[in-house]
């Protein structure tokens, strides 16, 4: 820095520069008697270092660079003297003169105007940080690559893409009819769904398109009616016949579930030729007392029998003997399948016939699986751990019909009836009522109110 401040001082006492202010100032200073101090240590350079110099030098360069655009001496003569040949008045046309009376010939511009404007003739500085890109390096050798692919007829998988896609097509536009015209067609506004009609290929790319409902969705899981109408033997007033109809349909009902009692109650009786007597029980305790002694007989003519079995060996005349049979036997069936392959040329008619009766029995077994789906999607299905219990039929017996329509009596409940219909529709699976468990006794206590009158 020492020697940047003594350039700038030597650049300064050089004859050919010239300078906007007056040095007077700074002579005088530098006549007086200066201060020794021990520059040996940094901290008192900048402190008692006399750059009063050096700084009107660089104050009156940065002026001359403002103010003429450069310094005074490096500047031609023509720019910086002119020749004064008077003063000239301007040619002013007659028209032109008479149509601006009282007006200036040409506008000046604001002082604020003036003030905003920029004044100095130092060009601005050059933003390097503006001109430089990140990976640059790597952007260009990237289009060189695309020239080079370019060049050779290759295309990058984006422009492919572009090229490749579907045109949109684009609906003809119809004249939107009048509200007057009985036959226009009927628009809902809450039933259908909203149109795309933005490019498709927009919308997977940008993650807009809407997702494809199932059509598992848009089938209801029961076909049946949400309100099922009572038949026509439950009303207050019914026809003979039909009542009779409905009571069979409930005596029916009735005998199922007495059946179903009946083989729970069978399946969980004891068979009497099961049960213990006293003969069977004494049997079972003398069992293996009595014969012990010839079970150990026979078990050691057992073993005798076996050991002698052992060591009996076949010789090699018997084992040729059963080598022969069994070649034999192979040639038999071999033949046997060449004659059942012939056979089967005079039997094409009957492997026909046969051919046709499977394929008959195969289309049944279609149809009636078909049938068994169609009637499955009326009954209820299994969704959880218990099975569906239908409701009891609201039937009343001949006696108990009324006359009119004031004195029925309201039977059975709307809020059960809804909760039976969702679980048939299976909305939701079949539930029981949760049991109320108590945690705690009860405890009983005789207040003594209660006691004095006992």
């Amino acid at each position: 820095m020492a020697a940047v401040k003594r350039l700038k001082r030597v650049a300064a006492a050089q004859p050919g520069f010239m300078s906007f202010k007056s040095s007077a100032g700074s002579d005088d200073l530098n006549s007086g008697q200066r201060k020794r101090v021990n520059k040996n240590k940094k901290k008192n350079w900048n402190k008692h270092s006399d750059i009063q110099d050096v700084e009107e030098f660089l104050d009156d360069v940065r002026l001359q660079e403002r103010a003429t655009g450069g310094l005074i001496s490096e500047k031609p003569d023509d720019s910086l003297f002119f020749v004064d040949i008077g003063e000239q008045r301007k040619y002013v046309q007659p028209e032109v003169q008479e149509g601006k009376k009282g007006k200036k010939s040409k506008s000046r511009p604001l002082r604020i105007d003036l003030i905003l404007q920029h004044d100095s003739l130092v060009p601005p500085p050059k933003d390097i940080l503006a001109h430089q890109q990140p990976n640059a390096k790597k952007l260009r050798r990237i289009a060189e690559n695309a020239e080079k692919l370019a060049a050779m007829g290759v295309l990058p998988r984006r422009q492919k893409r572009l090229l490749n896609r579907r045109p949109a097509v684009t609906a003809s536009k119809s004249k939107t009819a009048a509200n007057n015209f009985p036959d226009r067609p009927y628009y809902d506004l809450w039933g259908g769904d909203a149109k795309e009609t933005a490019d498709p290929y927009y919308l997977e790319q940008t993650g807009k398109k809407r997702v494809k409902r199932p059509e598992k969705l848009n089938s209801k899981p029961s076909v049946l009616p949400a309100v099922e109408v009572i038949a026509p033997g439950g009303s207050y007033n019914p026809d003979f016949f039909s009542h009779q109809a409905l009571l069979l349909e409930a005596h029916e009902v009735e005998v199922k579930r007495e059946r179903a009692e009946l083989r729970i109650e069978r399946q969980l009786a004891v068979n009497r030729e099961d049960t213990a007597t006293e003969e069977t029980v004494f049997q079972e305790l003398v069992e293996g007392l009595v014969e012990e002694e010839e079970d150990e007989d026979e078990e050691e003519e057992d073993v005798s029998i076996r050991g002698g079995l052992q060591q009996e060996k076949k010789t090699e005349k018997e084992r040729r003997r059963e080598r022969a049979d069994k070649i034999k036997s192979q040639q038999k069936q071999a033949a046997r399948v060449f004659t059942d392959k012939k056979q089967q040329l005079f039997q094409l008619r009957s492997i026909q016939a046969t051919l046709k009766r499977g394929e008959q029995q195969t289309r049944e077994r279609v149809a009636q699986r078909k049938a068994n789906q169609e009637a499955e999607k009326s009954m209820p299905r299994r969704l959880g751990r218990l099975r569906f219990q239908a409701q009891d039929l609201e039937v009343q017996l001949s006696d108990e019909i009324p006359g009119s329509l004031r004195t029925l009596k309201p039977e059975g409940s709307v809020l059960k009836d809804r909760f039976k219909s969702m679980q048939k529709r299976n909305m939701i699976e079949p539930r029981e009522r949760a049991k109320f468990k108590r945690r705690h006794k009860v405890k009983y206590v005789e207040k003594r109110a209660f006691r004095e009158i006992t």
